[in-house]
Parts: structure tokens; C-alpha cells; sequence
């Protein structure tokens, strides 16, 4: 995972699988992102994801419940069609925005 920062921004490039076995690691940085640097906007890019299994909704869902607590919006973008699809239908669309 890559993080970068713009102005009031936040934006993790995420890469490889996300699985029950890396979403540990993945939510510990993006928290710690969050906590350290106070953006206004966290987008989570998954141009880079190779596998996502239900994992995925939780590290989205769990990153949206910290940055809301700092003052924090969130943006998926970079799904996989399939992908979306699923984030959608479990509800993400009404806390997240999807581009």
C-alpha cells in the first residue's frame, strides 16, 4: 500500500489481495494515516487490487467509521465492475462516495 497526501487529502493505493489474512495490516495503516495526518477527505483507491473477497467490505466500512469520527469523508474508486457491484449492494453507496 502506498499513501500520498494533496492539500486536504488522503489517498491509499491499495495493491495485491485483500483477504482476511492482509486487511489486518491495511486497516492498521489507513487508521494511522487517519489519526497522524487529519485529512478531510480519505480516498481509497483499489486500481491495484488483484483479489478482494468480503474483507474488502470491511476494511471500507471500518475506514469510514474512523475518518467519520475525525470529520473525515471517504471515496472508493478504482473497483473492479464485479467488485463494486458488491460494495453497492451491502450498503457502502449510502455512507461512501464511488467514483
Amino acid at each position: 500500500m502506498e499513501i500520498t497526501q494533496q492539500g486536504n487529502t488522503v489517498t491509499l493505493l491499495l495493491t495485491g489481495e485483500i483477504d482476511h489474512h492482509t486487511a489486518k495490516g491495511l486497516r492498521q495503516a489507513a487508521d494511522d494515516a487517519l489519526i497522524t495526518r487529519r485529512p478531510e477527505e480519505l480516498v481509497l483507491d483499489f486500481s491495484g487490487v488483484t483479489f478482494m473477497d468480503s474483507s474488502g467490505v470491511g476494511l471500507v466500512m471500518g475506514r469510514y467509521k474512523t475518518a467519520r469520527s475525525l470529520g473525515c469523508g471517504v471515496t472508493v474508486k478504482g473497483l473492479r465492475p464485479r467488485d463494486e457491484k458488491i460494495m453497492r449492494l451491502s450498503g457502502l453507496s449510502a455512507l461512501v462516495t464511488f467514483i
